[in-house]
């Protein structure tokens, strides 16, 4: 099996129609059970390059409720992946390892997982020169680790939490 690439695609606008069309498709499988969806990513910051695929939160009241969503979410093409490394949240996909079109993150609503994904997003719509720091950073990633996707995920991570405790300490001055 091929390892994934990481090949970066300017903006497209037709991300936030794919976000939504999953988004009802998933809610219409689990939707009593999903109490927010939210589209993350760096598809969901416009004007920002990307890898094509879709990355969505759903919250919930406890992961434990994850168990039960396997089998609607694979009628519509979502695959659970276990990923122990992930101990605040549960991993679906769709499509194949490493030409996937969407990633399914479910964490417990308002968990710090929950709120520190949506605190880099919501700081990268309105910090547009973060916004392009943290693509300029992933373009040397990218073009560093092309075929070496856990490392270039990997090396981002400092950023982001850099970005996470800016955010934070400014919603405490707020």
């Amino acid at each position: 099996m091929q390892k994934p690439t990481v090949h970066l695609h300017d903006y497209n606008p037709k991300w936030e129609v794919q976000y939504e069309y999953e988004k009802d498709r998933i809610v219409e499988v689990i939707g009593d059970k999903v109490i927010a969806i939210q589209h993350i990513g760096s598809t969901s910051i416009r004007g920002m390059q990307a890898k094509p695929i879709i990355d969505i939160m759903i919250g919930v009241h406890e992961l434990a409720e994850v168990t039960h969503f396997i089998a609607p979410l694979s009628k519509i093409e979502y695959e659970y992946v276990p990923k122990p490394e992930f101990t605040e949240r549960k991993f679906f996909r769709k499509g194949r390892w490493g030409k996937g079109t969407c990633h399914l993150h479910i964490c417990k609503f308002n968990s710090n997982e929950w709120m520190e994904k949506l605190l880099f997003r919501d700081y990268l719509r309105t910090h547009s020169q973060v916004a392009d720091e943290y693509a300029t950073l992933k373009q040397e990633l990218a073009s560093n680790y092309q075929f070496d996707r856990a490392t270039y995920t990997k090396k981002k991570e400092p950023f982001i939490q850099a970005i996470i405790k800016k955010a934070k300490l400014e919603l405490r001055r707020e």
